[in-house]
């Protein structure tokens, strides 16, 4: 009798684990559901807008630059990845497997990818080739450690599931900037107790910053790129 007891025991654990894989896997797909307007709204949580220099300028000459520059940053977390390639399904026609393999590319990489887009102001329109940006928690004073710096990656632009989920505004350039989210020895680069993430973009003399709340998601994925 006590037998049986411990072979339904380990009978109901079996099914249960086997159940909650189940709907682990489904809620892992849920954006294969997604309408255009939901995958949308996903994208849009992650865009920020910013500015980088003052928005005040009295010079008379020396305008070889631009007064300002809008800034629009989108962070693309694993949610935003997938609610563009959801986008990238409904433009092209594409089959569930073809969308599950626009986020495996995605996401084979280490890092996590910022979508950058800049804006001149008046000037001469032209963004130097020496821009710089970080990614680092937010309030980090300048001397600390744990400013991550950027890595400019225009291969990504064949990447569909980076594209963001929004048609291209033209006024704007656009870059991929990567930030390695573990180190050679797969020390984490943003640590666990960092709340915030603050994106600084210089240009010239001048600075600008948006910021997020780090998702949790983002955090996962740390936590499986360091066991790695």
């Amino acid at each position: 009798m006590k037998l049986d007891r411990i072979i339904l025991f380990f009978t109901l654990v079996t099914a249960s684990i086997s159940a909650a894989g189940q709907i682990a896997g489904s809620a892992s797909e849920a954006y294969l559901n997604w309408s255009a307007g939901q995958a949308e709204s996903v994208g849009k949580e992650m865009r920020k807008n910013g500015q980088v220099g003052s928005s005040f300028d009295f010079r008379i000459i020396h305008t070889d630059h631009a007064i300002n520059y809008k800034l629009r940053a989108t962070l693309m977390t694993p949610e935003v990845i997938r609610a563009s390639a959801r986008v990238e399904q409904f433009r092209n026609r594409l089959t569930n497997e073809q969308t599950r393999d626009l986020i495996e590319e995605a996401e084979a990489g280490n890092y996590l990818v910022i979508l950058v887009e800049l804006d001149p102001r008046e000037g001469s329109g032209v963004i130097p080739l020496d821009w710089r940006v970080f990614l680092q928690p937010r309030g980090l004073r300048l001397g600390e450690a744990g400013s991550i710096p950027g890595i400019k990656s225009p291969q990504l632009r064949n990447v569909k599931a980076f594209a963001g989920v929004f048609r291209r505004d033209y006024d704007y350039d656009i870059f991929w900037v990567s930030f390695p989210l573990v180190d050679a020895n797969k020390k984490p680069t943003i640590t666990s107790d960092v709340q915030e993430i603050e994106l600084l973009v210089g240009i010239y003399g001048n600075e600008g910053r948006v910021n997020w709340k780090l998702p949790d998601s983002v955090r996962e994925r740390i936590r499986t790129l360091s066991k790695k």
